[in-house]
């Protein structure tokens, strides 16, 4: 069985799909792996290393013809016309509503197995791509915000006198949320934290930062440890009592994020108006929307004083051990996508397990 992993040709996506570790673990298992040449050197992965671990380097059509194709971001439809029929496509799919590339990679029977919706239970944990994402993303978050911002974040004492420690402000206590409460605490800063969900509190207590608590009458809990959507009148009260809070902050992070909606507006335009000018805005859901309106997608925009981070792709930035995680992901995927049957490994049926049942997406709906 081929696997084949492609180069990826996304604007400004540094990431690879398997690491030369996780071919040498996938050769032993007895698949041929199929590389793009240069295709791990945007994670400082060379074509020598993949070679070493048993890789064999081809050309880009060669690799995404192969019967399971592993890519980090959705396909276009060039690298779909390529890819053979009836194969396995496994990566972030996008999938929150149907488009001409899902479309096409159904007209050639191709399956693809979305690692955005690998269901968060217990025993998927090591391949939840996501979480593994989103956590390299909360840690980098807090490093672009101490980067530009213009002051120490943790208290400093010297001859020269003394500095306050920075208050930095978390919104959306996740994955992503928790690694920047747990970095900005290693950096020494005061920090705050908030989230629509009441069981995050305690997990905020546990990081060392400081809950804020807000009566807005509603939880928003929703499936699977997802935040749901607030009702109007709950986001207007939690707008208005969370203003006071933010306007006090330093450096606010927000990560608050609702599968497949807007992201919610957490931080208005007042509360950017009222911020100290050199503060900073670091939005985790500037894809999305952004949970500031003042946002600017892919941008570093200065708006009344204050610096507004708007980067959409943050593991990118640290591509080596991105992809180094995402490899790991795939390949504990790929253990319960494949049997080995008599030396040879052979494709399970996607429906038997909860798995990959709730990751493969279908052409009737596209969920």
């Amino acid at each position: 069985m081929k696997i084949g992993v492609p180069k990826e040709i996304r604007q400004g996506e540094t990431r690879v799909a398997s690491t030369p570790d996780v071919v040498k673990k996938l050769v032993a298992k007895g698949f041929s792996v199929l590389l793009e040449r240069g295709a791990g050197s945007g994670a400082h992965f060379t074509d020598a290393e993949y070679e070493q671990a048993g890789a064999t380097l081809v050309d880009r059509a060669t690799a995404l013809a192969a019967d399971i194709v592993l890519k980090v971001r959705k396909p276009d439809l060039e690298e779909i016309a390529m890819m053979s029929e009836g194969s396995v496509l496994v990566g972030f799919m996008e999938t929150c509503e149907q488009d001409e590339t899902l479309r096409a990679l159904f007209d050639k029977n191709i399956r693809p197995i979305a690692l955005e919706r690998v269901p968060r239970i217990s025993r998927a944990q090591s391949m939840d791509a996501l979480s593994s994402q989103s956590n390299i993303a909360g840690y980098r978050a807090v490093i672009e915000a101490a980067t530009r911002f213009g002051r120490f974040f943790p208290l400093m004492m010297t001859s020269a006198g003394s500095a306050k420690p920075a208050r930095v402000v978390v919104l959306g206590v996740g994955v992503a949320g928790l690694q920047a409460i747990a970095t900005a605490r290693r950096l020494g800063a005061d920090v705050y934290a908030y989230d629509i969900r009441p069981e995050t509190r305690e997990q905020i207590l546990s990081l060392g930062a400081k809950p804020i608590d807000l009566d807005i009458g509603e939880s928003g809990s929703g499936e699977g440890g997802y935040a749901k959507e607030l009702s109007d009148e709950a986001k207007a009260k939690q707008q208005q009592l969370l203003a006071d809070e933010l306007s006090k902050a330093h450096i606010l992070i927000t990560t608050a994020l609702i599968p497949c909606r807007p992201a919610p507006v957490l931080v208005t335009e007042e509360v950017v108006k009222r911020l100290r000018e050199g503060s900073v805005i670091v939005d985790l859901a500037a894809e999305s929307g952004g949970n500031c309106p003042l946002t600017e997608k892919d941008q570093v925009v200065n708006k009344d004083g204050v610096i507004l981070v708007g980067h959409t792709n943050y593991p990118a930035m640290m591509p080596s051990d991105a992809s180094a995680f995402y490899a790991k992901n795939i390949a504990n995927l790929l253990d319960i996508m494949v049997s080995v049957e008599e030396g040879k490994p052979v494709l399970n049926d996607f429906e038997q397990d909860e798995i990959t049942q709730a990751a493969l997406v279908r052409p009737e709906t596209g969920s």
